[in-house]
Order: structure tokens, then C-alpha cells, then sequence
């Protein structure tokens, strides 16, 4: 399974992002979203970028479950994101953490070893990896 990582663009620019393939959720459901989302931030809390996230248990699971509402609703499910946080204006939500194109590689490679491990076909794992990689660069902003 190829998941590579596109790189940001030079001179900054935002890619039109394609959203993934809905049948991905069909095929491991909420529960499985929710796990991929807190495997993810479980590997990220550990590692290089893992002061972007709390410290606090208690909020480290809201940020997990505001994540994970975030994907169900970008994969065709309840619009659980904009019912508790609003519209999601994620490049906004974001502004506050310094997000360099590294941090970015670092987010992705934890997903690269997330995504092979779902029960679900290729071809839909690979549209959410598509969806991930090009709508992480619009969260980058900052250089270095």
C-alpha cells in the first residue's frame, strides 16, 4: 500500500483537497474511526510533536473525541463536529500550534502506520490517506 507524502508546497498555496471515499466508514464504522483517532493520538502524544497535545488525560480524550467526530463527519456520518464545536474552520482552530512542514511529516508517518492496520479494503484506505495528505498542508503555517 503506497502512502506517500506530497510535499508542501514552495511559496505556501493550499491544494484542493478531495474529500475520502464515504464507504470507508461503512466499512469500519464509528468505533473504527474513534480507534484509529486515538491509536493516532496515542503514537503523537509520545513522540516529536507531542506537546501540541494535552497533558491532561481527561482533555487528552476531548481532543480525541473532537478528532475522531471531525473524520465521521468527513466520511459521510453525523455532523457530531459541527453539533459540539461548530463549523469546523480547522486552519483557524489550528493558528495557536506552531505547525511546521515536519510536524506535519510526523502527524502523517503516525497515520502511515495507523491506516495499514484497518480492516478495510485498500482502495478505501488509500482515499482517506489521499484526503489526510493533502488537507495536512493546509495546516502548516509556519516554516521552520
Amino acid at each position: 500500500m503506497k502512502l506517500e507524502i506530497t510535499p508542501v508546497p514552495e511559496g505556501g498555496g493550499r491544494p484542493q483537497v478531495t474529500r475520502p471515499d464515504v464507504r470507508l466508514l461503512d466499512c469500519i464504522g464509528e468505533e473504527g474511526v474513534r480507534k484509529m483517532v486515538s491509536d493516532h493520538y496515542d503514537i503523537l502524544r509520545n513522540g516529536e510533536i507531542g506537546e501540541m497535545f494535552p497533558r491532561w488525560d481527561k482533555e487528552f480524550e476531548a481532543a480525541k473525541l473532537r478528532s475522531s467526530d471531525f473524520f465521521i463527519q468527513a466520511l459521510g456520518g453525523p455532523d457530531y463536529f459541527n453539533q459540539n464545536q461548530g463549523s469546523p474552520m480547522l486552519v483557524s482552530r489550528h493558528a495557536h500550534f506552531k505547525i511546521t512542514p515536519q510536524a506535519r511529516v510526523v502527524w502523517l508517518n503516525a497515520y502511515q502506520e495507523i491506516l495499514p492496520k484497518l480492516d478495510a479494503p485498500e482502495e478505501l484506505v488509500v482515499s482517506f490517506w489521499n484526503y489526510l495528505n493533502v488537507f495536512s498542508i493546509w495546516m502548516v503555517n509556519t516554516k521552520a
